[in-house]
C-alpha cells in the first residue's frame, strides 16, 4: 500500500512542466507563511520576556492566577 506522499509524488510527476512549477510555487509559499508565522511568534514572545524581565507587565503567581479564574467561574 502506498504512502499518501507516495501517491501524490507520482501524481504530481504526471503534471505538466508548467503545472508543476505552479504547484512548486504554492509549496513553497506554504513553507514562507509558515516561517513567517514562526517568526511572528518568536517576535511576540521575545517581546512579552522584555516586558516582564523590564517590570512594566505585571505577573502574577499561577496560584493566584488560578484562584482567580475560580472566583470568577463561581
Amino acid at each position: 500500500m502506498q504512502s499518501q506522499f507516495e501517491l501524490l509524488a507520482a501524481e504530481a510527476l504526471r503534471l505538466t512542466s508548467d503545472e508543476r512549477e505552479a504547484f512548486l510555487q504554492l509549496l513553497a509559499a506554504s513553507l514562507d507563511e509558515e516561517a513567517s508565522a514562526d517568526d511572528e511568534l518568536e517576535t511576540e514572545i521575545e517581546r512579552r520576556i522584555t516586558a516582564i524581565e523590564s517590570g512594566s507587565t505585571p505577573v502574577i503567581a499561577i496560584d493566584e492566577a488560578l484562584a482567580l479564574v475560580r472566583a470568577r467561574l463561581k
